[in-house]
């Protein structure tokens, strides 16, 4: 057998199981969709949203790319952000990013991995270049390493308030909060990290004044 069909075959099981349980779960789960969370997580494979938040389908909008980035040339990610604030009225909006990741890990290199990720990762090269001083003051290339996965988090979450999407729904309904957490692949704990409350002021460089 080959490994995807044993996914199919799982699939079935898992569906078996669920209609067993509760015969109407499928049908409650195709007419509703009403999360108050959007969650912007690392595509690893290892940091499940569902899974280490202990939700069932349907709680959480989930948005996944290469270290938990929020790029503003990022179609993806804004339509997703859009649609979760605009339609599904979400409260909260999670970054979500986890000590050990792959992409931090590879900003910390001069290693050549090609033009797309190389534009990918220079993203995360610019987060350690803002917080250089705090960065090169630590000796310790684990606890180094750590910090820098927790600074990109704060700087993807100043990114989502820097966007119209959220500075709109901020002065028109104030929501959604914005919370930047780290997932500890070693204990399974999340550690927040950073919190920007609906309304939190911005360096007016970045406030849109004429907001419809």
């Amino acid at each position: 057998m080959e490994t995807y069909q044993k996914l199919l075959l799982e699939n079935k099981a898992w569906a078996k199981e669920k209609v067993e349980d509760d015969p109407a779960y499928f049908d409650r789960l195709a007419h509703i969709q009403t999360p108050e969370f959007l969650w912007i997580g690392c595509s690893d494979s290892r940091v499940p949203a569902n899974e280490i938040t202990n939700t069932q389908p349907g709680e959480i909008f989930v948005h996944r790319n290469v270290a938990n980035m929020v790029i503003h040339t990022d179609v993806n990610l804004l339509s997703v952000l859009e649609y979760a604030v605009e339609h599904l009225k979400v409260k909260h909006v999670i970054v979500c990013g986890h000590y050990g990741c792959g992409g931090v890990k590879a900003a910390l290199s001069n290693h050549d991995f090609k033009q797309v990720l190389n534009m990918w990762i220079r993203n995360i090269k610019d987060v350690y270049r803002i917080h250089r001083d705090e960065l090169d003051s630590i000796n310790n290339e684990e606890s180094k390493f750590d910090r820098l996965v927790e600074l990109n988090v704060v700087e993807q979450v100043m990114h989502l308030a820097k966007t119209s999407i959220i500075q709109r729904a901020w002065k028109k309904e104030q929501r959604p909060d914005l919370h930047g957490w780290v997932y500890g692949l070693k204990d399974g704990i999340i550690n927040p990290v950073f919190e920007m409350r609906a309304n939190t002021p911005l360096d007016p460089l970045y406030e849109y004044d004429d907001l419809q």
